[in-house]
């Protein structure tokens, strides 16, 4: 548990959201009806978490290369397990979880061959936005209300919608990183 005492706040919660990826799914497929809300609030209580790192980092200088590369995978992982979680149970359409996975590939594929070449991508606002979204989105499938059905797909069309601009987005600032690959 060293590691755990050498990490800044920030970092603890990165680490945090991760741990409570699996907790989620054993709530989410717990054969008791309440398990599906308690995954619920443990999914808000990591999608919060993702916010408070972010910005206790920025606001003590507490920005780390851990913090670069791991805040961003804890959030891919998260949005996809709840996403593939709501594909099982036919909740959401599977061709909208592909393209949203598909697009994490692409980026992270991005991100590593620039890390090789010592260059940093850092999140867009268009990726921001879109994790924001995603997250509202898998927030009301969970919730499972009907009356919210309509923001519902609203939300599904913005979270795919705002997946490709973001993804033309990376493409279009970063393409030379694939050139300096080659």
């Amino acid at each position: 548990m060293d590691l755990l005492k050498n990490m800044n706040l920030p970092n603890k919660l990165t680490c945090l959201r991760m741990v409570l990826i699996p907790v989620f799914l054993v709530f989410f497929y717990a054969p008791f009806s309440a398990g599906r809300y308690i995954a619920l609030v443990i999914f808000i209580a990591a999608s919060l978490t993702d916010t408070a790192d972010g910005y206790i980092a920025r606001k003590y200088d507490l920005v780390t290369d851990f913090g670069k590369f791991m805040d961003p995978l804890a959030d891919k992982l998260l949005v996809c397990s709840a996403l593939i979680c709501l594909v099982d149970s036919e909740e959401i359409a599977g061709w909208v979880v592909i393209i949203i996975i598909a697009r994490e590939f692409i980026i992270s594929g991005f991100r590593l061959v620039a890390a090789d070449n010592g260059i940093v991508i850092a999140a867009s606002w268009w990726g921001k936005i879109k994790t924001i979204v995603q997250m509202a989105l898998i927030i009301i499938m969970l919730l499972n209300i009907p009356a919210l059905r309509v923001l519902e797909i609203v939300l599904t069309v913005a979270a795919v919608v705002l997946t490709i601009i973001s993804l033309v987005d990376y493409i279009r600032k970063n393409y030379k990183v694939l050139g300096s690959a080659a």
